[in-house]
């Protein structure tokens, strides 16, 4: 029987790309049921966790959208204020309560946060060999719970952390074991924040049905949903629960992360028999290790003439991924769908040796993920400029003038991030409403701009950010240099009279690059990446971060030892009015300037992942312009 395989209109249009024919002869392949592909697992309660096939087991599945998501969203919510509450402010805590340097603290609270979204990958991994999603929240939260009880107890126990300092200028130091117990709170922090991040959204898609019509919008709105909470925990930690913590107590600041956490854990685990939980579908790196290794094994055969067809490409009927269309990018890995005389086939038509011998599909899963590198590279230098945007404009802020209005009430100096946070969420409601509209009339496209339009415009809005903060920060000492101070802050320096209020501006340009290049990324991921690696695609997104932190730990360390002793003086002093915090800026800006070219050469070659799917339109519409012609003929 023969099928009609039609070209997509990009493939219409990239003549050079492909050479294939419209109409071609397609075997069809026998069927086979692996071990290694459970999509699903029935509700707790549900019924048994052997099926006969993929179609009884989703038979079984009870799909309770919107009716768990006060469980899901609930605890979301909850365990965000909780965690970013420990989090937001613990830059001020080790320097104020823990007597640390600010390049120190700030050398600690990158690495943290770097190790964190490495987390995820690890998280990733043994969620979607081992575990699942479920397990793996469900020790997160746990673990999040008990490390912002650690580093609340460093607080409140007067053992667990140094002499306070006052106002002298020099301070005794934590001694080891208040080290050791504060990494040990921080440990926890990673474990529960690693495996949360990866793991939550996803955990939340898998609670709609995504075949329905109300189910893929449901998936649409959680996304919607996912972002406002997270964007809402971060306003109301950077607000209230800063504001407890530097000006009433740390041990009651601290407290209310706690409780939330414990909170959090409560309502997540209220849910257990209503959710849908996803089975661990066995490791798809090992998917990955075949492809390479094939292909490096068969790195001397010539190359097939029409491998769309004459790859090997034995699909199992209930397999997890969507099929993909062949694409002659990264063309040395197609070596490893070649078939020889020496490779050999089981009775269902798998291959005998997968290290050996892929499938087309496996291959081109591989490309998916290969073409995403660049693009994922590109964003992890650009959270450069985002690592930097929420520490040291908390240091630039404790030199400036902090209060507002006659009343004399002071603003607390990492507050000023939620000005970042504003940015972002104002933003977002302006793009969706505002520009999408606008420019759907324009582009076509039903979301305005594409994704990698998006990830773009917002490593541009970041360029603007940190050439800004240059500006600004040059302003800022100049005022505290030439014109008359307002006090002193303790272990830094003089308070600069600039209002504190002109920081504005540069964390609102990092507010709107993240509402491009954040969301931008995270949906990127989630459409480029096969079915079966959701949980890497989120991690892949935090990951990046991660490598911006270390990075960003990199160059205040470098910058730091480099320029200490340097005739124009350190740039990263500890008093900022002798330092030259605006250098580090404006060579930033040069970096993510160059990052912004080379991320525009990557788009340029990205090719989108595209199924047979999505051409089903263009079959019906060839089929009837054939039936035309056939009419007109006669």
């Amino acid at each position: 029987m023969k099928s009609r395989v039609v070209l997509s209109h990009r493939e219409r249009r990239d003549k050079h790309n492909y050479t294939q024919i419209e109409t071609m002869e397609r075997k069809p392949f026998d069927v086979e049921t692996t071990e290694d592909h459970k999509p699903y697992s029935s509700v707790d309660g549900g019924g048994s966790d052997s099926v006969d096939s993929f179609e009884d087991e989703q038979k079984k599945l009870v799909y309770r959208g919107w009716k768990v998501m006060p469980f899901i969203i609930g605890n979301e919510t909850f365990e965000k204020i909780g965690i970013i509450g420990t989090l937001s402010n613990l830059l001020v805590y080790l320097t104020s309560v823990f007597n640390l340097q600010s390049v120190t603290a700030a050398t600690i609270i990158n690495a943290f946060s770097g190790t964190i979204n490495f987390g995820t990958f690890l998280a990733a991994f043994l969620c979607d060999t081992y575990f699942g999603r479920y397990k793996t929240l469900s020790v997160a939260v746990i673990a999040c719970f008990l490390g912002s009880l650690v580093i609340l107890l460093t607080a409140a126990v007067p053992g667990l952390h140094p002499i306070p300092c006052g106002t002298q200028s020099s301070c005794q130091g934590p001694s080891e074991g208040q080290i050791a117990f504060l990494l040990m709170g921080l440990a926890l922090l990673v474990v529960g924040a690693g495996g949360i991040r990866p793991c939550n959204l996803a955990f939340g898609a898998d609670q709609f049905n995504p075949k329905s019509e109300s189910g893929k919008k449901g998936i649409n709105s959680f996304f919607n949903w996912y972002f406002f909470t997270f964007t809402f925990a971060q306003i109301i930690s950077l607000t209230l629960v800063v504001y407890i913590q530097s000006n009433v107590s740390w041990t009651i600041g601290l407290s209310i992360p706690v409780g939330l956490m414990f909170l959090a854990c409560v309502i997540f685990f209220a849910g257990h028999k209503l959710y849908v939980k996803v089975k661990a579908s066995g490791s798809p790196l090992a998917g990955i290790g075949h492809v390479i290794a094939a292909a490096i094994k068969k790195r001397g055969l010539k190359p097939v003439k029409q491998p769309w067809i004459d790859l090997y490409n034995h699909i199992p009927p209930n397999y997890a991924n969507s099929t993909l269309k062949y694409t002659d990018q990264l063309r040395f890995l197609d070596k490893a769908a070649i078939m020889t005389p020496e490779d050999k086939l089981n009775s269902d038509g798998t291959a005998s040796d997968p290290w050996k011998l892929c499938t087309m599909q496996k291959v081109e899963e591989v490309k998916c993920i290969l073409r995403v590198i660049p693009i994922w590279f590109a964003c992890a230098i650009y959270y450069l400029a985002i690592s930097m945007q929420m520490t040291y404009p908390v240091f630039q802020a404790l030199q400036s003038d902090r209060l507002l209005g006659s009343g004399g009430f002071k603003i607390p100096a990492a507050t000023y991030v939620v000005f970042l946070m504003s940015g972002m969420t104002v933003f977002i409601i302006i793009y969706d409403r505002v520009l999408v509209p606008s420019l759907k009339r324009v582009t076509g496209l039903d979301t305005g701009i594409t994704l990698l339009q998006r990830i773009g415009a917002g490593i541009f809005f970041a360029v603007l950010s940190l050439l800004v903060s240059g500006f600004i920060e040059e302003r800022r000492r100049t005022f505290a240099l030439t014109r008359p101070t307002l006090g002193s802050e303790p272990r830094t320096g003089e308070i600069s009279s600039m209002s504190a209020m002109w920081l504005i501006p540069q964390l609102v340009l990092a507010g709107v690059a993240e509402a491009f290049a954040a969301i931008g990324q995270m949906e990127f991921y989630y459409k480029q990446f096969p079915e079966n690696m959701k949980s890497f695609a989120g991690s892949i997104f935090y990951v990046g971060g991660g490598v911006s932190s270390y990075l960003a730990s990199f160059l205040i360390s470098t910058v730091h030892r480099t320029t200490e002793h340097s005739p124009t003086g350190n740039w990263l002093a500890e008093d900022l009015n002798k330092a030259k915090l605006d250098y580090f800026y404006f060579m930033l800006t040069g970096l993510m300037f160059v990052n912004f070219l080379y991320f525009l050469l990557m788009a340029r070659w990205y090719r989108y992942k595209g199924t047979h799917d999505e051409v089903s339109y263009v079959v019906d519409t060839v089929d009837e312009e054939t039936k035309q012609q056939d009419k007109n003929s006669v």
